[in-house]
């Protein structure tokens, strides 16, 4: 998620295909509320994409705009935000590690004057949801010039652990300092804040580029001998990263639950038996060297939210094909599956037909429903909850939200 970035890519390298957040309801459907089921929302702060809506608003402008979103997400019977407090290499909570996010006051490193994930924690208990903490951890920059960061970036003080590709800054994975490093400074806000949870969206190694190669040549002459090969040591790197933080979240905050929310194709059924039936421009475990199957079904993660960020019938990759396998990876596992639901896209004048239904998302949620592994839904993202152009959302709540419910534990 900083999702802006990986949408734009994800039109490009899928052609046709168009992917994004979503949001859905959850266990095989009874009569009546669920006792639980994970109805969340992400609220994005990379670009100014959801929240605040612009740099260089007050410290009271901002928060006015972030207890909107939570009041938002109450109305329509949500249960969980997923708040994007560390967007790039960066802190949306006054940290130790790294600086304040442009993001707020148009400057990296200047404080806004408040604290907005300690507000968004304790606003969000106030209205009885749950607070998601969630990290992009190697994104650096979405441009290419160290000098445009701040003096004291740790990006700046460590030339050696940065990578340039495709025109942006990334933390080299292959690195043991770096990973330890980024662990610390998202585990910084863990211990601090009361949070519910601990997310990563989509972004591991880079999204490919055509015609460029990511530079850990000298990472692998020094790490990667063990391995058969650049790919099989690259998918160590982000395993490590991932039972790391999950081990490292228990012991600080037994309580608070870890969760990744991937690109929502593992591997086409064309490159692993085990992969599904789609022929997805992009795979995880090929492309991000994310091998999201396995980490659900080591219980390596609480929860995993796939960005199923396709239309029932879309042919390249069909929600109604991607659920059912999404089921059987979660089936008899410790990991929890949610949906992520692309309500970006509904109403979207782009996008297929299929987007121009109101009841297009609320079809996913009866689909999602005759799976009992389904959990529930998660909705990309918080503003176009609010604005709901075509009133998918408000179909969704009248057609599956009828109740509230608690999320899953």
């Amino acid at each position: 998620m900083g999702r802006v970035s990986r949408r734009a890519f994800a039109v490009a390298a899928l052609s046709a295909f168009t992917m994004m957040p979503r949001a859905s309801a959850a266990t095989g459907r009874r009569s009546g509320a669920p006792d639980s089921e994970m109805r969340g929302v992400w609220l994005a702060s990379v670009a100014n994409r959801d929240w605040p809506s612009k740099t260089g608003l007050t410290a009271s402008q901002q928060r006015a705009e972030l207890l909107t979103h939570l009041d938002t997400a109450v109305r329509n019977r949500l249960n969980t935000v997923f708040f994007q407090v560390r967007p790039t290499a960066d802190a949306m909570w006054p940290s130790p590690y790294e600086p304040w996010s442009q993001y707020l006051t148009g400057t990296q490193g200047k404080d806004p004057g408040w604290d907005p994930l300690g507000t968004a924690v304790e606003e969000a208990h106030a209205r009885g949801l749950h607070l998601h903490a969630w990290f992009n951890p190697y994104r650096i920059a979405a441009h290419a010039d160290p000098a445009r960061l701040a003096a004291s970036h740790p990006a700046r003080q460590n030339p050696g652990w940065v990578v340039t590709y495709g025109g942006k800054l990334f933390y080299n994975p292959g690195l043991p300092e770096v990973r330890a490093f980024v662990e610390d400074a998202m585990l910084d806000a863990v211990a601090k804040y009361p949070v519910d949870g601990v997310h990563f969206d989509d972004y591991f190694y880079p999204y490919p580029v055509a015609g460029q190669s990511f530079g850990d040549d000298d990472a692998y002459e020094e790490y990667g001998g063990d391995f058969p090969d650049r790919a099989a040591w690259r998918r160590d790197n982000i395993d490590r990263l991932v039972r790391e933080t999950a081990d490292r979240v228990k012991e600080i905050r037994p309580s608070a639950r870890f969760g990744i929310s991937p690109f929502g194709v593992w591997r086409n059924a064309a490159s692993d038996p085990l992969g599904s039936d789609t022929q997805a421009g992009v795979e995880t475990y090929d492309d991000l060297h994310a091998d999201t199957r396995t980490w659900v079904r080591e219980g390596w993660i609480d929860y995993i939210v796939p960005q199923l960020y396709w239309s029932i019938g879309f042919a390249a990759a069909d929600y109604a094909k991607l659920v059912p396998w999404w089921a059987q990876v979660a089936r008899g596992s410790s990991t929890q599956l949610y949906v992520g639901e692309a309500l970006y896209k509904a109403g979207d004048p782009a996008q297929p037909a299929a987007w121009q239904r109101t009841d297009e998302l609320s079809r996913h949620l009866t689909l999602a429903g005759r799976y009992p592994e389904v959990r529930g839904h998660v909705y990309f993202a918080a503003r176009d909850v609010a604005a709901d152009r075509i009133g998918a959302m408000a179909r969704v709540v009248a057609d599956h939200y009828g109740e509230p419910a608690s999320p899953p534990r």
